[in-house]
């Protein structure tokens, strides 16, 4: 911008003057994701289940990689995959981050992994997140969504997901990440972070489809026990 400053997408507010922008969304976001890269270096990571997901990667299916907020920090390890559009684009994993300063942290963090922010907020505005969702997968993006977040209540699936893969037709991929070892912070989530040379296993459950008249309230349910069993599964390998 010819100010110099950074405006939050649709809202229009400064985040603060240049050196603000610079420090706060600029050298912080990589500061992080660095720390974030090196600490996965010295993971030992296994799969579980990957096959499924292979193979919509190979028949060009797009999915959401759905799963619960706690285990997010070591989440972009479920996602290995690359992708183009048949122009050559690249694409890949595209995540919600909302229009707000603490948004615009997290899409500069995560930028750093390849991921992709579209920007919305699942409060007051949540119809117009979900379109910008459905826009995105349709521009061949696949989905990462953390279904109790982003401030919960804790391992309560919201009904976004489904809707957005009704509207779709992308595969839902419930999916969890268990750490041997990890630090549990005192956030609303509890949220894990591994510990340094731990082991971690990604786990993947079978991919499925939500019918165009499907009835949504039963696949929300669904999903959320498939992830409730999947989180004391992961709690078990601790």
């Amino acid at each position: 911008m010819t100010d110099g400053s950074v405006q939050i997408i649709q809202r229009g507010r400064p985040l603060g003057s240049p050196w603000q922008v610079w420090l706060t969304y600029r050298l912080l976001p990589f500061l992080a994701a660095l720390l974030i890269k090196t600490l996965a270096y010295t993971l030992r990571v296994g799969y579980e289940g990957a096959g499924p997901v292979e193979d919509l990667v190979r028949e060009d299916h797009r999915f959401i990689l759905a799963f619960y907020h706690r285990r997010l920090v070591a989440m972009p390890l479920a996602y290995p995959f690359r992708r183009t559009t048949p122009e050559g684009e690249g694409r890949g994993v595209a995540i919600l981050s909302s229009d707000s300063k603490d948004g615009e942290l997290s899409a500069a963090t995560w930028k750093w992994f390849g991921i992709h922010a579209v920007r919305g907020t699942a409060g007051d505005r949540g119809a117009q997140a979900a379109v910008r969702l459905i826009r995105a997968v349709k521009e061949g993006w696949d989905q990462g969504i953390t279904v109790d977040g982003p401030r919960g209540p804790r391992q309560k699936a919201k009904g976004g997901v489904v809707t957005i893969a009704r509207k779709t037709g992308a595969w839902i991929v419930p999916v969890c990440v268990a750490y041997e070892s990890a630090w549990a912070l005192r956030t609303w989530d509890a949220m894990l972070v591994p510990k340094p040379f731990s082991r971690v296993v990604v786990r993947y459950g079978t991919p499925y489809q939500v019918p165009v008249r499907g009835d949504e309230e039963s696949f929300r349910e669904g999903l959320e026990r498939e992830l409730d069993g999947m989180e004391a599964w992961a709690e078990g390998q601790a």
